[in-house]
């Protein structure tokens, strides 16, 4: 029996999604915001414990920025701000916990199942043609060479990824890693570094996160699982051996994530007891860009009830390792 350990600090840290992104400091004010909010209203008791919870971003946007425009993509970055500011704003007026249902998505501007129905659609077909990377750069350029794997953007998106957490890591923080979109496969693959790779598993392979949250994944395509760290290997060395309890979230019409579970495509991990649990929730984001229904967008999933009991779990977890 080891020394039990009091008092550990916690830590939240956020791995963003792809496509443009503002500045680190707006990003993390928003985002911390919305989870502020959510536990605000749903677990008002625990406002003053959420208070001590460390939030950390791991922040790669002026790289994904800078691709993007490189191929001709244009930013307005201060009326991308404002839009933001002004999702959230309407998302914090959602006072009650029972209005993030079927009814009220459903009168929402703009909302749409045609970009999930393609995907649903296109994903295999082009999946067994090997294209799976050619339909993704249609909607997501910036994920689309990220998952190509051998480019200077994949390795540099995981560096700021596996530094931030490798720091939380060695200060022996608790952590609940908050993923969204693109960052949930960059999350995954460097999880899998740590557990797996030679240059980091005898620092960290014992190293454990308390909860992996995954909000809009990917990873729930078989053609994207193909393509992240770890695919082509067999038994335990297949998947991250880090990740205590994985939580992910699919909310209705998140073409980013049109399958909506990972836990019966990863049973595998359960039964290679690589992992506790594995846990997957349906869920309705109300967030509205640009005046219409955006059910991919991370502020509505940081806000939504869902997240705020995830978090809430969390905390109320014993410091003690026994």
């Amino acid at each position: 029996m080891t020394e039990a350990v009091k008092s550990a600090r916690r830590s939240i840290l956020i791995v963003h999604g792809g496509d443009f992104k503002p500045p680190a400091e707006v990003y993390m004010d928003e985002a911390s915001t919305a989870l502020r909010e959510a536990v605000q209203r749903d677990f008002p008791d625990h406002v003053e414990s959420f208070g001590t919870v460390g939030i950390e971003l791991a922040y790669y946007g002026d790289l994904g920025n800078a691709y993007l425009r490189s191929k001709g993509r244009h930013y307005d970055e201060q009326l991308d701000i404002g839009d933001r500011r002004n999702a959230l704003e309407s998302l914090r007026k959602i006072t009650q916990r029972k209005r993030f249902g079927l009814q009220y998505y459903d009168k929402l501007r703009g909302k749409s199942a045609l970009p999930e129905a393609i995907a649903d659609v296109a994903s295999p077909v082009l999946g067994v043609l090997g294209l799976t990377t050619l339909l993704v750069s249609l909607v997501a350029k910036d994920f689309a060479l990220y998952l190509r794997g051998n480019t200077d953007f994949t390795e540099q998106v995981r560096g700021r990824v596996r530094d931030k957490l490798t720091e939380l890591l060695r200060r022996g923080d608790k952590v609940a890693l908050i993923s969204h979109g693109t960052g949930c496969a960059v999350a995954y693959d460097v999880l899998w570094q740590l557990s797996h790779d030679e240059r980091y598993r005898d620092e960290f392979s014992e190293a454990k996160v308390d909860v992996f949250v995954t909000m809009g994944s990917p990873i729930s395509d078989n053609m994207v699982r193909r393509r992240l760290l770890g695919a082509g290997r067999r038994s335990t060395e297949r998947f991250p051996t880090n990740i205590i309890t994985w939580e992910n979230l699919s909310a209705e019409d998140d073409y980013m994530c049109h399958d909506k579970t990972v836990a019966d495509d990863l049973k595998a991990m359960m039964r290679e007891h690589v992992i506790s649990s594995i846990n997957d929730y349906r869920v309705y984001n109300h967030a509205m860009r640009y005046g219409k229904s955006n059910p991919h967008c991370s502020l509505g999933y940081f806000i939504h009830p869902r997240t705020a009991k995830i978090i809430v779990d969390w905390i109320e977890l014993p410091d003690d390792v026994i």
